[in-house]
């Protein structure tokens, strides 16, 4: 295993702390970066040339996140799939494009991490709530300008880690379940947007922490937060994992490319309720963190509406 690095950190909004950061995403457009406080049903934005911060409150918990195409974001709540419209006041407006099955995604339940494909359809699975009932209820679906797919994969108990490589031929999936901790590749079909040959990417039970949000560099390696481990984990496209950062926060959640160059990372963190200066829980628990790892990512796709 590969010696833990340090890396300069600037830290996003002073004191701001999230209680459960997650999914954020660069919008090379408005040159800004999007990211969700879960339960506190909020979407932060970030000017990355003036630094300013705006924020927009939810009528659901918002799980994940992608730019519109055609303007807005597109998310997975609670209920499905929605359209947000962020506008000039602090309430986003948030309109219900699909949903599953009835009885696949029950009171108990919410959609957790997604993104987009490279040809701009956008992926999103669900999650039990209560992770302690160690439930492999969750589904990962597909949605696109047809509608939303079948559940394409089953019997996740906390599905995450959703990436694509660069050609986006290949796809990450994660189950960040204490349970589980494996991240799995898929052959994918860019034309038809169907993943197959599942197979064992990295198994995380002997890594510090959990697979939580990922993305993929310009390299093709996959970039995992390691939730509870305080670090992000690079691995190679054949598996080997290839280089870990420390954080400064036990539980980073989800990280993402973004600037000019696609040179620099904003990663979220989850505040586990200690508090500030928490002790085990790391001293910036629930920051949300800028730093430059290296390397560049890749453009990221929007919902193709």
């Amino acid at each position: 295993m590969p010696d833990t690095q340090t890396v300069a950190v600037e830290r996003v909004g002073g004191d701001l702390r999230c209680t459960v950061g997650e999914s954020p995403v660069w919008n090379a457009l408005e040159s800004a970066w999007y990211w969700t406080d879960i339960p506190a049903r909020t979407i932060w934005r970030l000017d990355a040339s003036t630094g300013a911060l705006r924020s927009w409150r939810t009528p659901e918990m918002t799980a994940c996140l992608a730019v519109r195409r055609s303007g807005g974001l597109i998310a997975g709540m609670e209920t499905g799939i929605f359209s947000l419209s962020l506008g000039d006041g602090d309430v986003a407006e948030a309109s219900l494009l699909a949903a599953p099955a009835p009885g696949e995604l029950t009171a108990d339940m919410r959609f957790n991490d997604g993104r987009c494909d490279r040809q701009g359809r956008f992926w999103a699975g669900t999650m039990v709530r209560d992770m302690a009932a160690a439930r492999a209820d969750g589904r990962l679906y597909r949605y696109d300008g047809r509608g939303l797919s079948g559940a394409m994969v089953s019997a996740l108990v906390t599905q995450n880690g959703v990436a694509f490589s660069p050609d986006g031929r290949t796809m990450y999936l994660s189950d960040s379940h204490p349970t589980r901790r494996r991240v799995w590749a898929f052959d994918y079909d860019t034309d038809d947007g169907v993943p197959s040959n599942r197979r064992l990417f990295a198994d995380m039970a002997d890594c510090a922490g959990r697979p939580d949000g990922a993305t993929v560099d310009s390299d093709g390696c996959y970039w995992v937060a390691g939730n509870d481990g305080a670090c992000l984990l690079r691995y190679a496209p054949d598996g080997r994992l290839d280089r870990s950062l420390a954080l400064p926060m036990a539980k980073p959640s989800m990280c993402c490319f973004g600037g000019a160059d696609l040179d620099m990372m904003l990663v979220t963190s989850i505040d586990p309720g200690q508090g500030a200066g928490a002790g085990a829980a790391g001293e910036l628990a629930g920051a949300v963190l800028l730093l430059r790892p290296g390397v560049r990512g890749v453009p990221e796709a929007a919902f193709a509406d």
